[in-house]
C-alpha cells in the first residue's frame, strides 16, 4: 500500500513538470535556469535562504486553491476542516518557539506584516519612533517613499558615528521630544546586536507601545543565539517566515495578549482578504522545523560563520560598517576598501557566480542604485553546509575579484572555483 502511494504521488509530481513544459516551455527553461544558478554559485544576500523541500511541497500543494477569509473555527466560506487544523498547528508552534500570548501568521509577506501593526494599534498622524533607513532601518520603518512614511509620523533615530550603536540618551531625548506612540526597532543592514531593554525603558517613559521588527534575525531568535524582544517587555514582535527562518514567502506577527484583537482586525479584514494556506501549510513545517535541537545548530553555524567571515575580509583590508558583526550580516565600504561603489562590486561579483547586493551606508554620500557598500550574510551558505574554511576560502575569492574587477581572467578563474565548490554541496531541495 505505502510503495503503491509513494509510487503515485511521485508519477504526479512528474505528470506536473511534463505539463509545465509543455504548455509554457519559456517558464520552464526559467526555473530550470534558476536551478542551475543556485546549484553553481554562493547566495549571500542576507535576506534569501534556501527552504526546505517539504516547504516547496506545500507551496505547490493544493491549499492553493483554496480560499479561507476569516480565522479557524470562523470562516467564511466552507470547507475548512484542512485549512484550520494547519492554522492552528501554524499559531501553536510559533507562540511555543518564540514564548508568545498570541501570534496571527496570515500576513502575506513582511511589508504587510508591519502596516497591519501600525493601522492596528495607532491612529493615522501619530508618531513612530524608528531607526533611520540608511542606518540600517528597512523601507517599512517610515522611509519617505514608502506609503506609511506619508501616513504616520515618523521620527528617525541614527547610530553613534563612533561606537556604531544605537545612543540611548539620544534615544531618550528624541523620545521626550516627540512623544512617539510606538517606539520601534529592527533593522535591515545593521551588523550588531540590540539592546532591546533600553527600548522598553525609553518607552516606558512616554507611555509608548514597543515594536520589534525581527525578520532578518527570527531564526536566530528561535534557535537561541540572539535575545528575543519579549524577554525584554516588548508588546509586538513582527518576523518575516523565510529569511533566517529558513520557510516561505510570508510574515507572521507576535504579541501580547491585549493587542491580539487589533492585531487580527487589522490583517484581517483590515488590509487583505484570504491569506495563502499554502504559505501558512509551510510556515507550519518552518515553525515545527525550528523547534528541533538541529535548527538551533544551525543558528549558531550561522553566527559562526558570519563571524569568520567578517574577521577574514577585514584581515584582508576590508572597511566594515560597524567594524564587523554579531548576528548574521555584514556591510561593506566598497568605496573604501576598492575604490568602487556598490553597484560595480555587485555586478563584479555576480560574474564569479556570489550573489549579493548594493547597499547603502550610514549617510551614504552617493545615491541608492549606486550606493557605497555592499551587503551579505551567512544564512543561505549554512544551510547549504558551508563552514568556517569554506567563510575562509570565501573572504579570498570576493578581496581577490573585487581588487581584480577590471581582470577577466582573474574573475573567469575565481567562477571555476566556486562553481566546482559549490558543487560539492547541494542546494536543498535541487
Amino acid at each position: 500500500m505505502s510503495s503503491t502511494t509513494n509510487n503515485s504521488d511521485r508519477d504526479h509530481i512528474i505528470r506536473q513538470w511534463r505539463d509545465l513544459e509543455q504548455s509554457d516551455p519559456a517558464i520552464f527553461e526559467a526555473i530550470l535556469g534558476e536551478e542551475d544558478r543556485q546549484r553553481r554559485g554562493i547566495e549571500l544576500i542576507p535576506s534569501e535562504n534556501y527552504t526546505y523541500p517539504e516547504v516547496l511541497a506545500c507551496n505547490g500543494s493544493v491549499f492553493t486553491n483554496k480560499y479561507a477569509e476569516g480565522y479557524p473555527g470562523r470562516r467564511y466560506y466552507g470547507g475548512q476542516e484542512f485549512t484550520d487544523a494547519i492554522e492552528r498547528l501554524a499559531v501553536k508552534r510559533a507562540k511555543k518557539l518564540f514564548r508568545c500570548e498570541h501570534a496571527n501568521v496570515q500576513p502575506l509577506s513582511g511589508s504587510p506584516m508591519n502596516q497591519a501593526v501600525y493601522m492596528g494599534v495607532l491612529n493615522p498622524g501619530d508618531t513612530i519612533l524608528a531607526m533611520d533607513l540608511s542606518h540600517g532601518g528597512h523601507l517599512t520603518h517610515g522611509a519617505p517613499v514608502s506609503h506609511m512614511g506619508k501616513i504616520f509620523n515618523f521620527v528617525r533615530y541614527k547610530t553613534d558615528p563612533v561606537t556604531h550603536r544605537i545612543n540611548e540618551e539620544e534615544l531618550r531625548a528624541l523620545a521626550h521630544e516627540h512623544k512617539p506612540q510606538m517606539v520601534l526597532c529592527g533593522h535591515s543592514s545593521y551588523p550588531l546586536d540590540l539592546d532591546y531593554s533600553m527600548f522598553t525603558r525609553v518607552a516606558k517613559e512616554v507611555g509608548a507601545v514597543t515594536m520589534a521588527d525581527v525578520s532578518h534575525i527570527g531564526g536566530l531568535i528561535a534557535g537561541g543565539v540572539l535575545s528575543n524582544p519579549f524577554d525584554h517587555g516588548f508588546d509586538i514582535v513582527t518576523t518575516t517566515t523565510h529569511k533566517s527562518l529558513k520557510g516561505p514567502r510570508g510574515g507572521m506577527i507576535l504579541c501580547r495578549k491585549p493587542f491580539r484583537l487589533q492585531i487580527n482586525k487589522a490583517v484581517f479584514p483590515g488590509l487583505q482578504g484570504g491569506p495563502h494556506m499554502n504559505a501558512i501549510a509551510g510556515i507550519a513545517v518552518t515553525l515545527g522545523k525550528a523547534l528541533k535541537p538541529e535548527f538551533k545548530q544551525y543558528a549558531q553555524d550561522t553566527i559562526n560563520n558570519a563571524s569568520t567571515l567578517a574577521a577574514e575580509l577585514s584581515q584582508r583590508g576590508a572597511h566594515l560598517v560597524t567594524g564587523g558583526t554579531e548576528n548574521h550580516l555584514m556591510v561593506v565600504n566598497t568605496v573604501d576598501s576598492y575604490g568602487i561603489d556598490g553597484h560595480v562590486a555587485e555586478e563584479t561579483l555576480d560574474k564569479v557566480s556570489i550573489t549579493v547586493n548594493k547597499q547603502i551606508i550610514p549617510d551614504d554620500p552617493l545615491p541608492p542604485m549606486r550606493p557605497s557598500g555592499i551587503r551579505l550574510g551567512t544564512p543561505a551558505p549554512t544551510s547549504r553546509g558551508f563552514g568556517q574554511a569554506e567563510m575562509v576560502q570565501l573572504a579570498a575569492w570576493m578581496d581577490d575579484a573585487l581588487k581584480g574587477h577590471e581582470n577577466e581572467t582573474t574573475l573567469a578563474r575565481i567562477r571555476d572555483e566556486v562553481e566546482e565548490l559549490c558543487l560539492r554541496y547541494p542546494v536543498p531541495g535541487l
